[in-house]
Formats: structure tokens, C-alpha cells, sequence
């Protein structure tokens, strides 16, 4: 599935339940694959955690049509998959210098 959800011009939003049962509104930043399988990467609108820009990881898959999040348990995977969302990071922020050097050379001419 592997598309970054900030492309489309709209933010998209999940509410989580957490466990002591609050809810947290979440921003979608990017659906992406690592190991096989397809994650989801939320960061927090509010709270300690939006503060310090806390990203949160989880599984994600759909179920006739709806999303649908897991937690994830293995430290393993949980190492893998933050791995590749840094790597994901690292490629969107190339992109964004490469896109800036090439303005910076049109607006030289």
C-alpha cells in the first residue's frame, strides 16, 4: 500500500481509544511497508506527546473496506518497522532539499 497520506492536500485523522479510555486525535502521516506488512504512522494533536512530536506505530490492514489498527508486540518487528519509517523520513526530507535546490536554481536565471 506504501503511499504517504500528506501527499493528497487534506490531513487525514484517526481517534485512538486508549486503554485507560480517553480518546486521541491523531493526524495520518503515512500508510507504508516494511517486512512484508503494512503500517501506519499517527502523530498526536494533542497532549505531552504532540508537544514533543511523538510518533506512534502500528500494524495496519483493512477488513471489508475499513482500517483497521493492531498493536505491535515484538520489539523485533517494533525495530524493523521504526526503521523503515526512518528511512521514509530521510527519503521525504532529500526530496524536499533536492526540490528546493532546483527552485533555487530557476530563480537564478
Amino acid at each position: 500500500m506504501a503511499q504517504n497520506e500528506m501527499d493528497h492536500g487534506e490531513e487525514m485523522t484517526v481517534t485512538l481509544t486508549l486503554e485507560d479510555g480517553t480518546d486521541l486525535e491523531c493526524v495520518v502521516l503515512t500508510i507504508f511497508e516494511a517486512g512484508g506488512r503494512d503500517y501506519i504512522a499517527l502523530l498526536p494533536t494533542e497532549g505531552e506527546d504532540a508537544d514533543t512530536g511523538e510518533v506512534y506505530l502500528y500494524r495496519y490492514s483493512e477488513k471489508n473496506g475499513e482500517p483497521e489498527l493492531d498493536n505491535i508486540e515484538d520489539d523485533e518487528e517494533y525495530e524493523i518497522v521504526a526503521d523503515a519509517f526512518d528511512e521514509l523520513l530521510d527519503e521525504q526530507e532529500y526530496d524536499e532539499l533536492i526540490s528546493e535546490e532546483e527552485l533555487e536554481e530557476f530563480g537564478e536565471e
